[in-house]
């Protein structure tokens, strides 16, 4: 067998020319069809969503079906059409294309483009996935609810194109390379999932086995208060150092920066409205919280703050209102939440053992998932790599 260098070198020695997309094939638009149309079982059919979020490369059947009395209202895709995507929400993925290889014709919708050709369909399929491919086609896409992009400024973009043994060998490595990637991103997923179960059973037998307890009500603990109202105009005219905490949970709840704090030391807040409510929080520092989080001023000397940051990370989420289409979890209902509270040794002890974990636990949560972007990150280099060529011009 042949290397990739020693084929290039003897096919293509002065290099690979670059050809629009326009040239290499016809471009089809596919026909209409619509959520209601779907079935169990019926035409097989691809929605331009799905490739988004369920084709990968290449695929020989299809997730979807239609009813069979739209047969003849339908576009179909054959064996080794390329399905190019044409629309979606926004503009960082419209032009990823999946290789067709199935027997069966398949009906295609109309926010995507059927590319008939005569090369390898899995290689266009990996050339339009690549950096130097999107660039060209941003130009072409128009903005708006949706965004989409015209068949005209698909088939503008260039792509290289090979002999054919070269299409078939770079797809080999990709193919081989995209698998172990795939495994490898499994792997560490799994071994993430793993430790966050671990972490919460431990924390769960540490919570619910604590003897010799009295119990109390929050209220009996802590100060509870809740935040103001802050808007992005604030931060805007009052921009600083010290961080605004709102409902959301990404990056541990940030909403922006001002000049000025509410709050400097040591607090445990919550967020009381929308999907996150119920969500606990250990603060320290100076910082500020919006009108949808709750503030607890612990008094230490009843009650460890980090045990009850564990504890309350547990029974918080039980006492949240789901009605109305608007998670709640207010003030009164979180003085009013009742917590086993042993001798503050014990639960010095039970903190140590519960921050240990979460340690390990958040070493892994941030670590592995950087381990997974950096995979993917390697993966689309070498990609881009093996599909770039001395251009022949």
């Amino acid at each position: 067998m042949y290397s990739l260098q020693e084929l290039i070198h003897h096919y293509c020695p002065n290099g690979v020319q670059r050809v629009q997309i326009s040239e290499i094939g016809t471009l089809t638009r596919g026909k209409r069809f619509v959520h209601a149309d779907a079935v169990d079982v019926g035409i097989p059919c691809i929605h331009y969503g799905e490739l988004y979020t369920y084709y990968g490369i290449s695929t020989y059947k299809t997730k979807s079906f239609v009813r069979p009395e739209l047969a003849n209202k339908l576009r179909y895709a054959h064996k080794n059409d390329v399905i190019i995507v044409g629309a979606g929400e926004n503009n960082t993925d419209i032009g990823i294309a999946v290789a067709y290889l199935g027997d069966e014709n398949i009906a295609v919708h109309d926010a995507c483009y059927i590319l008939t050709h005569n090369y390898d369909p899995k290689y266009i399929s990996y050339c339009l996935r690549t950096e130097d491919y999107h660039c060209q086609i941003k130009k072409y896409v128009t903005s708006g609810k949706i965004c989409a992009i015209s068949a005209e400024g698909i088939g503008k973009a260039l792509i290289p194109i090979p002999p054919i043994e070269i299409q078939h060998e770079i797809v080999r490595i990709l193919d081989t390379f995209t698998e172990l990637t795939a495994e490898l991103t499994a792997e560490l997923t799994a071994e993430l999932t793993a430790r966050q179960v671990q972490y919460d059973y431990y924390k769960h037998l540490l919570l619910t086995n604590i003897a010799y307890t009295t119990k109390h009500k929050i209220s009996d603990l802590c100060k509870v208060s809740r935040g103001k109202v802050i808007s992005k105009n604030d931060l805007m005219d009052n921009p600083g150092i010290y961080p605004v905490y709102s409902s959301q949970t990404d990056n541990n709840g940030e909403f922006g920066r001002i000049s000025t704090y509410m709050y400097d030391g040591h607090y445990l807040t919550w967020t009381t409205d929308g999907a996150n409510a119920g969500t606990v929080f250990y603060r320290e520092g100076k910082f500020n919280i919006t009108n949808v989080c709750g503030l607890l001023t612990v008094n230490e000397n009843l009650v460890n703050i980090r045990y009850l940051y564990h504890i309350l990370s547990t029974e918080a989420p039980k006492h949240v209102n789901r009605g109305m289409g608007n998670p709640k979890l207010m003030s009164n209902v979180m003085s009013s939440i009742v917590i086993p509270v042993p001798p503050i040794e014990e639960q010095k002890r039970i903190a140590f053992i519960l921050d240990s974990l979460e340690t390990i636990c958040y070493n892994f949560s941030t670590g592995l998932p950087a381990e997974i972007a950096a995979r993917k990150k390697q993966y689309e280099y070498y990609r881009d790599k093996l599909l770039s060529f001395k251009d022949i011009s």
